[in-house]
């Protein structure tokens, strides 16, 4: 029985997208009627599409007795979390062919780091990554010689972007693939400390860099908590992912056998079979809902406030700010991993993983259970754990226990009884703060406002010692339309710092913070954004800022006709026009939505 709380949202998100909902679901109906059809391609296209084809595969192709398998890679080997998808597709095409399938790579799709770019120029192309992402793989699905679709992907703007795509190409049965996490190596807490001992000038670049590399030291996921193991969840919650399969790490015979059960599963789900399950009938409302379920039961990342918004809407579903906020009073908090906590991915799955956390949130009503899945039973089915019997991949029913409360507790005793993620509300608009990380005591801060224009000009305030007083951070003109809405995770060290000189510290920025956000309060997503005319950029130094995390509330002390008399600040852009490929991307900075409308600038 799901909970009033959980079926009053859903009920609200159904009655309120069903004009755009049933408007894409009759665009994929058609689209369903008329492909794919590799018999009424012309005989020129259809050569063009198996010519690099081994013999029995173009037989297959060219009679249609065999579903064509797509696959599209977001492989690279610079990221330590794509490069195990090298050796993926030769295990799709064996994997397909045992099926009596037939498998091509597609397209490739970008994939960049926000580690790598933290606090770069780069940084400013991450977010709109997203949308170009799902109009590569919408380029690479467009030849109309599939019938199913694998998605290899995992980071930040990879997965969202990837399922922007599948939805547009919703008549075709998708399954997601991850790669699996590294190995835990050096622990979350030792490294978080050698990053503030470098902002405060106490370790050395040398120090920093040997902890940097023991922390990501392999192929695989970054092991904290952030965008991309949020994705993951996220999947599997979605029913995206087979169950059990979001954490299994990387080059190990499971994670083979779990990879070659995808490819299998999706040349099942196809119009050629008996099981046709297109992706748009698992992507509904209940998906989505259940969704923000795990993303506030296990304070993960924040970026995925925005992503489920863009991701929903690029199916019809209108999800809102206030269902977020509707949904964190009803969710418990069931996970500590970092940064909300000490442990990281691999000790969240020995305690019991993601099969214990469905297990319990479906028990507690917090789910619904009847949402379909591309393993071919609904979500109710999930609670389970892969392994192997033999060479054989099978599946086991999921702990019944958490096997180490101080990581992944049950929902009758959780951490807290809402959830990991708030929607703050006040005169300086609207924001999103990842409360889990944030210790009870500094959840709310009042102090004077420091405005600044850019990162650097903290890190600078902060070098020359202005920054040792109870403050808000006010980092403005960081919005999408902007500057592209970068993260500020650079920041972090440096305002803990503060703070842990028994400062009052917050932050407050229309710019993100990552799946990273730490122990600092931070107002992230502000919107209106300051270059959209936002009250953010009526701020001044010295203005009183009040954040209450508990309340929900984010105000400057200031009436309304004193604010609303001030003239809005300005911000000389141009430096932020040009450069590492900026200059492309200014059509996505005039053309974006806000943050509550997911950032979007598709559609």
């Amino acid at each position: 029985m799901v909970q009033a709380a959980i079926a009053d949202v859903t009920a609200r998100v159904r009655a309120r997208s069903q004009p755009s909902r049933e408007k894409y679901l009759g665009r994929i109906e058609a689209m369903r009627r008329s492909g794919p059809h590799r018999g009424a391609l012309g005989c020129g296209n259809l050569a063009h599409g198996f010519a690099a084809c081994a013999g029995h595969e173009k037989q297959a192709l060219r009679t249609g007795a065999a579903a064509n398998l797509a696959i599209v890679t977001a492989y690279n080997d610079m990221l330590s979390a794509h490069q195990p998808y090298e050796r993926f597709p030769a295990l799709i095409k064996k994997a397909a062919h045992e099926a009596g399938g037939v498998a091509q790579v597609a397209g490739g799709v970008p994939a960049m780091c926000d580690g790598i770019t933290q606090g770069r120029a780069g940084m400013e192309l991450s977010l709109f990554s997203r949308d170009v992402i799902a109009m590569s793989a919408a380029i690479a699905l467009s030849h109309d010689m599939f019938d199913a679709t694998v998605f290899l992907g995992i980071c930040d703007k990879i997965v969202p972007g990837l399922v922007i795509a599948a939805q547009a190409f919703g008549h075709l049965p998708a399954v997601f693939i991850p790669a699996g996490p590294m190995p835990s190596g050096l622990s979350n807490p030792e490294k978080a400390k050698l990053r503030q001992l470098y902002a405060e000038g106490k370790a050395t670049r040398e120090d920093l860099l040997e902890a940097e590399a023991a922390t990501y030291h392999s192929p695989g996921t970054c092991t904290f908590y952030g965008t991309a193991n949020s994705n993951q969840m996220l999947m599997e919650a979605m029913g995206l992912h087979l169950p059990g399969s979001s954490f299994v790490n990387p080059n190990t015979p499971l994670r083979d056998a779990l990879t070659a059960a995808a490819a299998q599963r999706a040349l099942a789900l196809t119009a050629l079979g008996n099981d046709y399950t297109p992706v748009a009938s698992i992507l509904d409302e209940r998906a989505f809902v259940n969704g923000i379920v795990a993303l506030l039961a296990t304070g993960g990342s924040t970026n995925l406030v925005i992503h489920l918004i863009a991701m929903a809407r690029a199916g019809g579903i209108i999800l809102t700010l206030d269902d977020f906020a509707d949904l964190s009073k009803a969710v418990p908090l069931l996970t500590r991993i970092y940064p909300n906590g000490t442990a990281d991915v691999n000790h969240f799955t020995a305690a019991g993983g993601t099969g214990f956390l469905i297990r319990s949130l479906l028990g507690a009503g917090l789910l619904h259970p009847d949402a379909r899945t591309v393993a071919g039973c609904t979500l109710e089915f999930y609670p389970q754990e892969p392994y192997l019997d033999g060479e054989k991949l099978a599946f086991r029913e999921a702990p019944s226990a958490s096997l180490d409360e101080s990581v992944l507790r049950p929902a009758a005793n959780p951490f807290s009884r809402d959830g990991g993620l708030k929607v703050l509300d006040g005169n300086l608009g609207r924001a999103v703060i990842k409360i889990s990380a944030v210790a009870p005591e500094h959840r709310k801060v009042r102090a004077r406002a420091r405005v600044f224009h850019a990162q650097e000009e903290v890190e600078a305030a902060f070098g020359a010692g202005e920054l040792d007083c109870d403050l808000v951070a006010v980092v403005r003109f960081q919005g999408a339309k902007a500057i592209g809405m970068p993260e500020l995770h650079k920041l972090t060290p440096m305002l803990a710092s503060v703070m842990a000189r028994r400062h009052q510290v917050a932050l407050v920025t229309d710019g993100r913070m990552s799946g990273a956000s730490g122990k600092v309060a931070a107002a992230i997503h502000v919107t209106p954004e300051a270059l959209d005319g936002g009250s953010i950029a009526r701020l001044r130094d010295g203005d009183i800022i009040a954040l209450d995390a508990e309340a929900g509330t984010l105000n400057v002390e200031l009436s309304a006709e004193t604010l609303q008399g001030r003239p809005l600040a300005m911000c000389d852009l141009e430096a932020h026009s040009h450069g590492y490929g900026r200059e492309l991307f200014q059509m996505f900075r005039d053309n974006v939505s806000g943050a509550e409308l997911g950032a979007r600038v598709h559609g």
